[in-house]
């Protein structure tokens, strides 16, 4: 199982290194006003459907009975199943297309009202997800694809599609002068980076002999098992997105800028989501579904922990980092050209308020697992909808006051409210056995990560003074900080776990 992690995790970090340098190149080219304001809106309306109908839900749905099915009726009854579900979401996806870009003005409006008041920022937004939008057709066919390749063990391409979205931005971005603006490149690149990942995903699964083909769409009894699961993920997977659809609105609102600053903060704090929350959970919920199909309980039980407890300990020098020195560790990787010092505040402010909920954040999809293992959706998506209540009405209560920290910290709490929710009612429903050395684990990292980050607080100062304040010293400090802190963490937490026999739930 770690193997595989580290499989996910390994591309994953790929993705999310040439991740920062498209942020950089972003930064550096379309800095933090009106006109990344317009892309970022362009990027998230594909993004957001992809995680209703793609990842998020379909994942939760597709990947328990694809498994099921594949363990218990053979390789050919599963290939027929997953024919006949690509059939009908590329036939939903075709639809949902042709309906939105004719509609794309109205769509902007609603979602982004205050670019109502800035005729050329609303423009602009509404050509870009034009050209973005048919992204979303592809990547929900790579979804399909990568989850029939995790079902057989395969991770790596999926994992590592992402990196040529990266790839596309910075290589539109170095064309930028043949297109009417740098923005209009980006849109560009994101189009073509969807045609490639679907590529990528479609040699891997041939390769795999998992590659679907178009049939008939029949709604036969698998299939209507699919879709009785794929509704109440659909509701779920829609209710964490009402939460970043309020971001979206209410940030249009907001003085220029806002957007800029939820989007670098974003980026960075999605970095840990990507490479250990995604790692892990594309790992856990197809290993928990075929232990669970054949009976050993125990062993999902364990493999649960184990997710669990790697995942603690991974993502807590993150969170420590992130509450420790945020505004350094944006300059350091984004203050240059025409993001400037102003940028970096801000967006530092929000990164703090999204680091208070980092630790629920990668947890929850080792959480979720215990349910959507056994085929259950509804109760992970009315758990979900609780939280969202708490999180939008948060926004709207802290917005005027803290502006776009406010939203950040409003995402923080519902993530805890998700997380604690669904441990509570896994743990009553005998659904998690949770291993006796777990609190004790969680402990040691909590209190390792607070030493790191107290360190990196410290020190910071120093190093500055003595590197310097230029974007690339700034960069510099980040590196001689971060080193310092991981390893008084590395340290630490080693210490710790082997004193207390901990080490055994990692292995």
């Amino acid at each position: 199982m770690l193997r595989k992690i580290l499989s996910v995790g390994g591309f994953t970090l790929l993705s999310r290194v040439s991740g920062f340098a498209r942020d950089i190149v972003l930064a550096a080219v379309l800095g933090a006003g009106a006109m990344m304001d317009a892309f970022s809106v362009a990027l998230r309306l594909p993004n957001h459907f992809r995680t209703i109908f793609g990842e998020g839900a379909f994942n939760q749905a597709y990947i328990p009975a694809y498994a099921r099915i594949r363990q218990q009726a053979g390789a050919t009854q599963a290939a027929l199943f997953a024919n006949r579900v690509f059939s009908l979401n590329l036939a939903v996806q075709i639809v949902l297309l042709a309906l939105a870009l004719p509609f794309m003005p109205e769509i902007v409006r609603l979602l982004a009202p205050g670019f109502a008041n800035d005729p050329q920022r609303f423009e602009l937004a509404v050509a870009l997800t034009r050209i973005t939008f048919p992204y979303l057709l592809f990547i929900t066919l790579v979804t399909l694809l990568g989850a029939n390749l995790n079902a057989v063990d395969r991770f790596a391409a999926a994992a590592a599609a992402p990196i040529l979205l990266n790839l596309c931005l910075i290589a539109a971005l170095a064309i930028a002068f043949l297109f009417p603006s740098a923005a209009y490149a980006a849109a560009w690149g994101v189009a073509v980076a969807g045609v490639l990942e679907w590529l990528l995903l479609t040699l891997a699964a041939s390769r795999a002999s998992v590659a679907t083909a178009l049939t008939r769409p029949r709604l036969d009894a698998d299939v209507r098992g699919f879709l009785k699961a794929f509704g109440p993920a659909v509701i779920g997977s829609a209710g964490v997105q009402i939460a970043l659809f309020a971001d979206t609105i209410i940030a249009s609102l907001l003085p220029a800028g806002a957007y800029a600053a939820l989007y670098y903060a974003e980026r960075l704090y999605q970095l840990p989501i990507g490479v250990i929350a995604i790692g892990v959970g594309t790992v856990l919920l197809p290993t928990m579904s075929r232990l669970l199909a054949s009976g050993d309980i125990a062993a999902s039980d364990k493999a649960q922990n184990r997710a669990v407890a790697l995942t603690l300990v991974a993502a807590a020098p993150f969170a420590a980092a992130f509450l420790a020195i945020p505004e350094l560790i944006v300059s350091g990787l984004f203050e240059r050209g025409r993001f400037d010092a102003t940028a970096s505040q801000a967006a530092g402010a929000v990164l703090f308020a999204y680091a208070i909920g980092l630790p629920a954040i990668v947890l929850i999809r080792t959480q979720v697992a215990s349910f959507q293992a056994r085929g259950d959706t509804t109760t992970p998506m009315l758990v979900s909808l609780c939280a969202i209540a708490v999180n939008v009405a948060l926004k709207l209560l802290l917005w005027r006051d803290w502006g776009a920290p406010g939203l950040a910290l409003a995402t923080a709490a519902g993530a805890w409210i998700n997380v604690g929710a669904l441990f509570v009612l896994a743990l009553q429903r005998g659904l998690v056995k949770t291993d006796r050395s777990l609190p004790l684990l969680a402990l040691a990292v909590a209190g390792a990560g607070a030493v790191a980050g107290s360190a990196a607080y410290l020190v910071a100062p120093r190093i500055l003074t003595a590197v310097g304040f230029t974007s690339e010293t700034k960069l510099v400090a980040l590196a001689l900080v971060g080193a310092v802190a991981v390893l008084v963490y590395a340290l630490l937490i080693g210490v710790a776990l082997k004193a207390a026999g901990l080490t055994r739930l990692l292995r």
